[in-house]
């Protein structure tokens, strides 16, 4: 006989045996099954039983104010936390702080991973994800506090390589949510703005022989649901538990939106425009990073001005813009609605966009600092006393190609003033964020460092760059001093060479014309030709070669200025503030070699960089080209100087000649 698995809340409680381990779903304000948090809750209260749980979780699922896992805060309730995030749920974190509770805080991405491994019967997770962070077991193991003893982190070596096993904890009751539900316990989403990653859940939960309870608003009669819509099938789900009204919200903010759940397409040409402040220019300066055709993932604050720069700017159509959560495409949404996505292209599992992620899917992430100190660490998980938590930020910072950490300079009633162009700090901010050492390491900066991976620090009033040296200041905004405005309220004296002054464009209150940009319609500009010492000036200062594409770009611009000269040429190239990928360096240096070959007669460059310097050296010397790559301006032209005296005392024209005497 076919059982109804429709059962009230309270029922589904009474399945719930002291010391189980309970995962529940929900991302940020979104998706949370809160009727079935408030029944947990109310049969503690009511009778002290289920106690000393284990709550296994990814992201923050509350309201930071009590809702969600907030409600699982009594005494005795819980005995240990699994989390990604602990900053909605303050009452449990301040347990754990006190060592009242044990806990652990992991990387959200393996926590979501870590489901399927207990779905297969796999022991653990194996992953580069935490490895020099404080979940590394050399410097914590994710551990919060000293109560927590077990470890269930290790590392170990495979084929000459650290990794991190995460040991996989076994699920024994699994607290879903979706919108439909047939007597059978099919569960579809239709309404829902997230799947995260309840089929995991479910499925870890049910081989595990535990119980799977989800909750939905409304039940439909079997062979109602069609089987394409149907995300968690009956044959997982034990209980079915019928939610209504506040209990079951999209998010705590809204109470449904078709936009956010994929039922609809709205026009969002309506946006409207961010004001020029301290938030706005940080997402403005941090735009110019963005990738033409790439993908692109947001973290919470000041990155997510960018998806409003991106609209405004009109580039929304060249970078699809993700969330960890699932988002794929479209507008991505803030406040209560963050990790949605209006009018997205699709939404797919948490735990398949980490596997995105963790496998270089990432073209650049733009996220959050509360603290950065100079060996370009960076913190955002423990910090002032409180216990946060890490969220996606391990997972995405370790793996994206280009890395944006995005934040105001100071912390606390900081006031700035945009006039004319220029920034004037009102009042500075009561605390530093650049800082001698992090509290906690949620990003390690030698480690990037190790793996060449791209990093910058944008603020309202400067950009640092991670060197092989630590944190270099390389822009500076237009009224601001960096004796008066910087230095002072930094713990440490930043690398500063020739920092150079941050696009002017960003300090107005007007389009910036970013599209020229990222799709290099303004290259053209770039290149000029003086006749009289058939010179070929290429100002390359400030420009990023992305991809192949820029590349090709570049070399039709050049071609295009020889061209026009009508021979051979001299060409002197500014490469301050240049910046490349890893990965094109030689591709770049190939587009030389044609150059010298077909073009050039003599070829020089500067970049105050070193290591920049060092790379393209490097680079050319691989192609048996003399590199000539110098520091300052000056003696690149000294030397074309060198090298034109060579050519008029010999009537040398041959590339190879000239290079050699000069030389």
């Amino acid at each position: 006989m076919k059982k109804n698995k429709v059962i009230t809340a309270d029922e589904a409680m009474a399945l719930i045996n002291d010391g189980d381990v309970v995962t529940t779903t929900g991302f940020v304000q979104s998706c949370i099954p809160e009727l079935l948090h408030a029944a947990l809750e109310k049969r503690y209260v009511e009778t002290g039983s289920p106690k000393g749980l284990t709550l296994v979780m990814t992201a923050g699922a509350g309201d930071s104010k009590g809702l969600g896992t907030g409600r699982l805060h009594h005494e005795g309730l819980l005995s240990r936390v699994i989390a990604a995030n602990f900053g909605r749920m303050p009452k449990v974190a301040q347990a754990a702080k006190e060592n009242r509770i044990r806990g652990y805080n992991l990387p959200q991405g393996v926590i979501s991973q870590l489901y399927r491994a207990c779905a297969a019967g796999q022991p653990g997770l194996f992953s580069k994800v935490g490895l020099h962070t404080y979940v590394d077991p050399r410097h914590g193991g994710g551990r919060v506090n000293t109560l927590t003893d077990e470890e269930i982190v290790k590392v170990v070596e495979v084929d000459g390589e650290e990794w991190l096993f995460y040991k996989a904890t076994k699920i024994d009751v699994a607290f879903i949510r979706g919108t439909s539900a047939d007597p059978s316990g099919n569960i579809t989403m239709e309404k829902e703005a997230l799947t995260l990653d309840c089929l995991a859940q479910a499925m870890a939960a049910r081989n595990n022989g535990g119980v799977v309870i989800a909750q939905v608003e409304r039940i439909v009669d079997d062979g109602f649901l069609l089987p394409k819509d149907v995300r968690i099938p009956g044959i997982l789900v034990d209980c079915v538990v019928l939610a209504e009204g506040e209990m079951h919200r999209m998010n705590y903010g809204v109470m449904h939106d078709p936009a956010l759940s994929g039922q609809i397409r709205v026009p969002v040409t309506g946006i409207a425009r961010m004001k020029l402040d301290a938030r706005k220019i940080i997402a403005r300066r941090a735009a110019f990073e963005l990738p033409p055709n790439g993908v692109v993932n947001l973290g919470v604050g000041a990155p997510e001005g960018i998806s409003s720069i991106a609209n405004e700017e009109k580039v929304t159509p060249y970078i699809t813009l993700t969330t960890e959560a699932g988002a794929v495409g479209g507008v991505l949404a803030s406040g209560s609605s963050f990790g949605a996505a209006t009018n997205a292209d699709c939404v797919i599992d948490q735990n398949q966009m980490f596997d995105f992620y963790d496998g270089g899917g990432l073209d650049m992430t733009c996220l959050g600092m509360a603290e950065c100190d100079e060996a370009g660490n960076v913190n955002t998980s423990a910090f002032g006393g409180k216990l946060n938590g890490c969220g996606g930020f391990i997972n995405i910072s370790q793996n994206a190609r280009t890395v944006v950490f995005a934040g105001t300079f100071t912390v606390g009633g900081l006031e700035i003033a945009i006039e004319d162009g220029k920034v004037r700090i009102v009042q500075e901010g009561r605390s530093k964020k650049f800082i001698k050492q992090v509290e906690q390491n949620t990003f390690s900066g030698p480690f990037a460092q190790e793996r060449r991976q791209p990093v910058i620090y944008v603020t309202e009033r400067c950009v640092f760059q991670l060197t092989p040296e630590g944190l270099e200041l390389i822009e500076v905004a237009p009224g601001i001093d960096v004796e008066r405005d910087i230095l002072p309220h930094m713990e440490f004296r930043p690398i500063i060479r020739e920092p150079r002054a941050m696009d002017p464009r960003i300090f107005r209150d007007e389009p910036m014309e970013l599209v020229k940009d990222l799709l290099n319609l303004n290259l053209c500009e770039r290149v000029s030709y003086d006749a009289s010492r058939n010179i070929l000036f290429l100002n390359l200062e400030g420009f990023q070669v992305r991809t192949k594409a820029d590349i090709d770009d570049l070399r039709e611009a050049i071609v295009d200025g020889c061209r026009q000269a009508g021979k051979r040429v001299n060409s002197v190239v500014n490469h301050d503030g240049f910046k490349i990928s890893e990965a094109l360096y030689d591709d770049y240096a190939e587009m030389i070699e044609y150059l010298m070959e077909n073009w050039y007669a003599t070829t020089t460059r500067y970049a105050t960089n070193g290591f920049l310097r060092l790379k393209m050296q490097e680079a050319l010397k691989k192609r048996g080209l003399a590199p000539h790559v110098f520091e300052r301006k000056e003696d690149a032209h000294a030397f074309l100087d060198r090298a034109e005296k060579v050519n008029a005392a010999f009537g040398e024209t041959d590339e190879d000649d000239t290079v050699a005497s000069a030389a």
